[in-house]
């Protein structure tokens, strides 16, 4: 398992923008907040996503690529990457495999965060097809594509990207998660960054609320005890 120190340099692939934000945007702010290098990279626009219909036709692609490098300042990323995938209709491929490798032999990370591949039954928002699709492709993106030369050769034949391994790998939304960081000293920033998702989070009537009862709930769930707040993830380390 890698230690803090050993933490330089992270990439987080997710599926649509925002998802990032309920996930880890805590975690994030603890690793920018100490001087960590982190990008986002993003496979779908969140097209399909919303509740104002009447920016439809790429419109509503156009606003949440806006939220989510918004939501990423409050956090300290500044490198915001999208792949341009249909939301919603993202499968398992080697396209896409190629695609997340290729942003991993760039940003030559030693932590990759990502969504599950595996259906979560106790919790289902997690377990949108898109994340299953992207955590799978990114874990298969890290071992052993990326760190395989031969490995789509015109990566670096063409884009002269050598190979890169990948230390470790933290999924979020599984159901039995291994590794919890307490986001107390960063739950602020962490709404800020999610406040920036108004398409998203505008019509709750209370989404203050609501983050901090379920990340207070994954404290209480981890034995950090009351008045904390935390993220959980799956830690996966990679040979």
């Amino acid at each position: 398992m890698l230690s803090e120190n050993e933490i330089n340099r992270v990439l987080v692939v997710t599926a649509h923008p925002d998802d990032v934000d309920f996930a880890a945007a805590g975690s994030i702010a603890r690793l920018t907040g100490r001087g960590v290098e982190v990008t986002y990279c993003v496979v779908t626009d969140g097209d399909a996503g919303g509740f104002n219909r009447e920016l439809d036709n790429g419109g509503m692609a156009q606003l949440r690529r806006t939220e989510q490098v918004s939501a990423a300042k409050a956090v300290g990323v500044t490198d915001v990457r999208f792949l341009g995938y249909r939301d919603g209709t993202v499968v398992q491929s080697l396209d896409l495999r190629r695609d997340i490798a290729r942003v991993i032999r760039q940003v030559r990370p030693d932590l990759v965060i990502t969504h599950t591949p595996e259906r979560n039954y106790r919790f289902v928002s997690p377990s949108h097809p898109d994340h299953r699709a992207v955590g799978g492709c990114t874990l298969d993106a890290v071992y052993p594509d990326a760190r395989n030369p031969y490995a789509f050769p015109e990566l670096l034949r063409d884009e002269d990207l050598d190979a890169w391994t990948v230390r470790e790998v933290w999924l979020s939304g599984g159901q039995t998660p291994n590794h919890h960081v307490d986001i107390t000293d960063t739950i602020d920033r962490k709404l800020d960054a999610l406040r920036a998702h108004d398409s998203q989070v505008g019509h709750m009537e209370d989404a203050e609320g609501f983050v901090r009862g379920r990340f207070s709930q994954v404290a209480m769930e981890a034995g950090l005890g009351e008045g904390r707040y935390a993220e959980s993830f799956q830690r996966v380390t990679t040979g």
